[in-house]
């Protein structure tokens, strides 16, 4: 279940580390009782209800529901994927993450350091250019802010690069294999030649890649490094390294369309700027944006490509806005930047037009009911037909139903949601909380079992469920059989290895259930729980033999055993002697 990374080093590595380490390290703790407190590092709020569990190895906010063990802290915390996350921790517990079966399929160091040294070789050309140094300075950038970002300069000729860093066949390949050359008639040349170039870093500040913006007519105006093994457009955005180093948990951040925007934000003090790297905003981009901040800026010209533009940004939101999170849009006027807009407004007038940006909800609806007639009953048909299959994208909760509420609004009618999460009403009326799920004896079950896996060893003999076929029960056994073989598991552990599972998601909100604190009294709610399962398949078995002047004798003999076995059950249950 843990993909390229062994289960057993994920298992061991979790054993290693202490989530509460890991987290107090970024967020300041405060004991309480058996775990720890702090106000919530991915919403705002003024009284804590972020919880860190040692026994659990796990952390819940009851405010926004964020949940999970120490890798998944860091992922969400400081944006890293998976891997990253393994890795760091793993440095942190002095382990060397095992990649036997996958080393030959994964980028080697050696390409990442022929990419850093690209990097440094652009930004000591930079220094001997006079042409691109005036270029900046035209532009209004500083020295200080082109360091900042390591901005480099590629000089004009076909083989200033590969001569500089290819002596041999082996660094020749690793530059080709990075991006950095192109192949024509007469072999291969440097591919950057003549511009100034931006380079761009992973989650973890290695370079991958390059932006070159021209300094003449020669070739487009910006040239990307292409997709290789390390550098995919779709999954990586320009300056979100920079933006998460200069603040961890950023309050929000903002989307713009180029490296020179990002760079001039961040001169005049806006250090959450990102930039895609020129394509559309993609789902995957999204979901890095909101792993940075809860508030995402779309910045964009005002014209018909800015508004294209920002609508593939919403269409990539919009399954990914879960409770907390918001998007908004800035669309700037004719002939503007968010470039020259800074320089003509300053940092403080800036900052007040970001705050002015329009909600997504706003654009969303803007964006039909200008292209329909709203005064027809045609019109507003129309707007109900474009707009929900949209809609029904957004995660369930508040912001759907208000989305909902808002169409039925605008529609004048009843607008059924289908996918059956709610119905919205042409008459407003207040959100509701998501329903508390039930507290059946299954989900007391597997409650108790993913937050103390030991119990495990005191469910007695699954034999009593031959057969049964109550809702859940197939994961029930599946968990007993798991747990039994690692005791000492803790909840985070057991998440993690279950990552991949269908259940997972369901375990995931058995975990963060209130149970009550005393260990012996969890152990008697768990044996409970699965006294109540096995009355609850008693009780199923019984409804479903035939009336009693149906049955022969032996059937009747086990009518008879079957009620004896109900009754004792539910005397166990209430505390009777049997």
């Amino acid at each position: 279940m843990g993909g390229l990374i062994p289960d057993s080093f994920i298992e061991e590595l979790l054993a290693r580390v202490d989530i509460v380490e890991v987290i107090e390290r970024r967020v300041p703790l405060k004991r309480a009782g058996r775990e720890f407190q702090a106000c919530c590092p991915f919403h705002d709020e003024k009284t804590p209800s972020f919880t860190v569990s040692p026994q659990k190895q796990f952390y819940h906010c009851f405010g926004c529901g964020e949940h999970g063990s120490a890798i998944r802290f860091l992922m969400n915390f400081e944006g890293l994927e998976f891997v990253d996350a393994i890795e760091d921790l793993a440095r942190q517990a002095g382990l060397e993450v095992p990649r036997e079966a996958v080393r030959a399929a994964r980028p080697s160091a050696d390409l990442y350091a022929v990419l850093e040294s690209a990097s440094v070789f652009y930004q000591n050309q930079l220094k001997n250019s006079p042409e691109a140094i005036d270029y900046l300075k035209k532009r209004g950038l500083s020295g200080e802010i082109s360091r900042y970002f390591e901005i480099g300069y590629a000089p004009p000729g076909w083989d200033k690069l590969s001569k500089d860093l290819a002596p041999d066949d082996h660094r020749k390949s690793l530059l080709k294999r990075g991006g950095m050359l192109s192949e024509g008639k007469s072999g291969e040349y440097d591919k950057f030649r003549h511009r100034i170039m931006f380079p761009i870093h992973d989650r973890r500040g290695r370079v991958i890649g390059f932006g070159g913006r021209a300094l003449d007519d020669d070739g487009p105006k910006y040239l990307n490094s292409p997709e290789t093994e390390l550098f995919h457009k779709g999954r990586e955005l320009y300056g979100l390294y920079l933006a998460r180093k200069s603040q961890a948990r950023l309050d929000r951040i903002l989307v713009v369309e180029g490296y020179m925007d990002v760079v001039a934000l961040a001169q005049f003090g806006f250090r959450n700027c990102v930039a895609t790297l020129g394509t559309a905003t993609t789902g995957d981009q999204a979901e890095l944006l909101f792993r940075a901040s809860d508030e995402v800026i779309y910045c964009f010209d005002g014209d018909r490509a800015g508004r294209k533009a920002a609508w593939r940004a919403l269409e990539a939101t919009l399954p990914r806005l879960r409770e907390g999170r918001q998007a908004r849009f800035l669309f700037l006027p004719d002939g503007e930047d968010p470039d020259t807009m800074v320089r003509k407004l300053g940092e403080e007038k800036f900052s007040i037009e970001l705050d002015k940006a329009q909600p997504l909800s706003g654009f969303f609806f803007d964006h039909f009911t200008e292209a329909v007639d709203m005064a027809s009953m045609d019109g507003r048909a129309k707007l109900v037909d474009q707009a929900r299959p949209l809609m029904e994208k957004i995660p369930a909760g508040v912001f759907r139903d208000m989305m909902f509420s808002r169409l039925a609004l605008l529609a004048q009618h009843r607008i059924e949601d289908r996918s059956g999460s709610r119905e919205s009403q042409s008459k407003t009326r207040p959100a509701t909380k998501k329903p508390v799920q039930q507290r059946t004896p299954m989900r007391m079950a597997l409650a108790h079992l993913v937050q103390n896996p030991a119990l495990a060893a005191t469910a007695g003999n699954l034999d009593a469920f031959d057969d049964c076929d109550i809702a859940g029960f197939e994961i029930y056994r599946e968990l007993i059989d798991f747990c039994l073989k690692s005791p000492n598991m803790t909840t985070a552990q057991l998440l993690e290895l279950w990552n991949d599972h269908p259940a997972q998601s369901h375990l995931n909100t058995l975990a963060t259930w209130q149970l009550p604190g005393e260990e012996k009294r969890l152990e008697q709610e768990f044996r409970d729980a699965v006294t109540g399962l096995e009355l609850q398949w008693t009780e199923a078995r019984i409804a479903r033999m035939p009336k009693i002047v149906d049955l022969g004798q032996e059937e009747r003999k086990n009518l008879l055993a079957l009620q004896q076995l109900r009754q004792q059950l539910i005397g166990v249950l209430q505390g009777e002697e049997n």
